[in-house]
């Protein structure tokens, strides 16, 4: 007898199988991508801190940067990896306080809310990193103490 294919149930219950399968995988996959651009969000604050106190120390008279660009465009660059504010599905943003000698602040905020991210972050001159679910954070100010510090 010869084998002429597959039947429309076996056809049937391969396709069942692969969108069942689609079906557990792809909420963790977007949940994993979510994750790791608030990590990224993360450790470029962090980046963005340092590089700020080097701008600080390298000036004259020494004050914080007043916006990103003073740190990615200066020669040689304060902070690396960024071309411009947007980076990993995050927004950043810098700014000096009040008093430019002494404060500064820089955020991240998600591109796309739920998509890139659901958290906001912020640093600023205490280096301490906090983190939010809402968006409490201004730049140029301190970062709001009702949010999440997040663990050093």
């Amino acid at each position: 007898m010869r084998f002429r294919g597959f039947t429309l149930v076996e056809i049937m219950v391969v396709v069942a199988i692969i969108a069942l399968l689609a079906t557990i995988s792809i909420p963790s996959l977007l949940r994993t991508r979510l994750m790791a651009n608030e990590s990224k969000a993360i450790s470029g604050l962090r980046s963005i801190a340092t590089g700020a106190e080097s701008y600080r120390a390298a000036q004259v008279s020494p004050s914080y940067p007043a916006a990103l660009t003073d740190l990615i465009g200066s020669v040689p660059p304060f902070v690396t990896g960024f071309t411009s504010a947007t980076k990993s599905g995050y927004v950043f943003d810098v700014a000096c306080g009040s008093d430019p000698v002494n404060t500064f602040s820089a955020t991240a905020r998600p591109d796309a809310y739920g998509i890139t991210g659901i958290r906001y972050f912020c640093i600023d001159h205490t280096g301490i990193m906090r983190g939010a679910t809402a968006s409490v954070f201004t730049a140029g100010t301190t970062c709001t103490n009702t949010a999440k510090q997040l663990g050093q």
